[in-house]
């Protein structure tokens, strides 16, 4: 009678410790990144009536009996299937699709993560802002450039920080000129330069054709622009070594329209105090054909600009978009995985932690060695399947009122033994 009982006391603790699971997961069921438990159940000792023997003379094999002593929990496991991504729009909210962790740290620890509702700190690194953990990643270097050999770091969206001005070094020049344009027929196309303090200058270039298939160009100033000085040099094929033009040239092309030679250099001086210039000139993509001329000039180079947003890519690449147009990348999350990810250890605020049954954390790039993408503008919601918890809760209710019955029963078969004695 007494087995009984106890054993009904262990299914009672058993299915008790089955709805803190259920409850939990019932709380969690709108938590960011939340990952559901499950308990499993296994049987304990059992006391042993009498062994199993083999066949011998005309009988054949008995079989062993026993008697269960009750249960105890197994486990309780952590799914961490793939929860649904929620579309928020704040560039710095992010979720994974597939598997892998975001990296945190808040100094002295390392933590893993499916919450990405990430924002930037005062000192522009990007945190938790529930937790104050910091993402941790790659940064870029000045020219945005990314080792990820190097040791994780924080990730820093340095929001507001100015950029270096970039001279120009180079002009393209593109379109048509018309060749059926007649001799003296001049064309001018005007193109904006920087100076080494990020200053714009308009600088105008004009083809004025000279004979058929020969085009000369030649560069000069915007009249109202007072901050660039544009020389003429003649060429001088005689001199040791030999003089090209500066800031002007010869264009010639062959009889199909494409262009076959070019000459000329660029030279500029400005008296504001920038570093004089002289940047190399492209025309190749110039061609001659009938039709309206058409030049167009580019230059790289840009002026100073400050940095007002950034983007994610589905590698996890932040690249930082600035006032003046230009774009850089500034780093790169990295994400980890694990052999075993369901041993990792719940450290509370949506955190895990690794231990020896979930292995070391493989750290990588998003989208390699069997990590995810990383989604922005979105959170992972909880995994949490409430139809699957409300019955597992009927279930529990229900062995919990069975395994009391059975103490109830055997209660009162202790009773009738005792009555016997009356």
């Amino acid at each position: 009678m007494l087995r009984s009982m106890f054993a009904a006391i262990s299914g009672l603790r058993g299915h008790q410790i089955m709805m803190d699971v259920i409850g939990n997961n019932i709380a969690n069921v709108n938590t960011v990144g939340f990952k559901s438990g499950r308990v499993n159940f296994q049987d304990i000792l059992s006391q042993t009536v009498h062994g199993a023997t083999a066949p011998q003379g005309g009988l054949g094999s008995i079989n062993p009996a026993q008697i269960g002593l009750g249960m105890t929990v197994a486990g309780i496991d952590v799914l961490q299937t793939q929860g649904n991504l929620q579309s928020t729009g704040k560039t710095t909210d992010m979720a994974i699709q597939g598997d892998g962790f975001f990296i945190e740290s808040d100094g002295s620890g390392t933590y893993y993560t499916r919450d990405g509702a990430f924002d930037i700190a005062l000192d522009g690194s990007l945190a938790n802002p529930a937790s104050g953990m910091k993402v941790q990643g790659w940064q870029a270097d000045a020219a945005g450039n990314i080792d990820i050999t190097q040791p994780l770091t924080n990730i820093v969206i340095p929001i507001g920080q100015r950029t270096t001005a970039l001279a120009t070094s180079s002009v393209t020049l593109n379109g048509n000129l018309d060749a059926g344009a007649a001799n003296a027929t001049t064309v001018p196309t005007t193109m904006t330069v920087f100076d080494s303090l990020g200053i714009a200058h308009s600088v105008k270039v004009t083809f004025t054709k000279t004979a058929a298939n020969t085009w000369d160009w030649v560069a000069t100033k915007d009249p109202a622009d007072s901050g660039i000085t544009i020389a003429q040099v003649a060429a001088d094929p005689t001199a040791t070594p030999p003089v090209l033009p500066v800031n002007n040239g010869t264009l010639t092309y062959s009889t199909s329209g494409i262009e076959t030679s070019s000459t000329g250099t660029l030279s500029f001086t400005f008296p504001d105090g920038a570093t004089a210039t002289t940047p190399s000139i492209n025309m190749t993509q110039m061609t001659q054909f009938s039709g309206t001329s058409q030049p167009a000039g580019q230059a790289n180079g840009f002026t100073s600009g400050t940095l007002v947003t950034f983007a994610v890519g589905d590698a996890g690449q932040l690249s930082g978009v600035y006032s003046n147009g230009q774009t850089q990348v500034l780093g790169e999350i990295a994400l980890a995985n694990f052999l075993n990810s369901a041993g990792l250890l719940r450290a509370g605020q949506n955190n895990f932690a690794a231990t020896s049954a979930s292995g070391a954390a493989n750290v990588g790039v998003a989208a390699t060695g069997g990590r995810g993408t990383v989604t922005t503008g979105a959170l992972e919601m909880s995994n949490v399947d409430l139809a699957t918890q409300f019955t597992g809760m009927i279930t529990a209710e229900r062995g919990f009122q069975a395994n009391g019955r059975v103490i109830t029963t055997s209660d009162e078969m202790l009773q009738e033994l005792v009555n016997l004695k009356r």
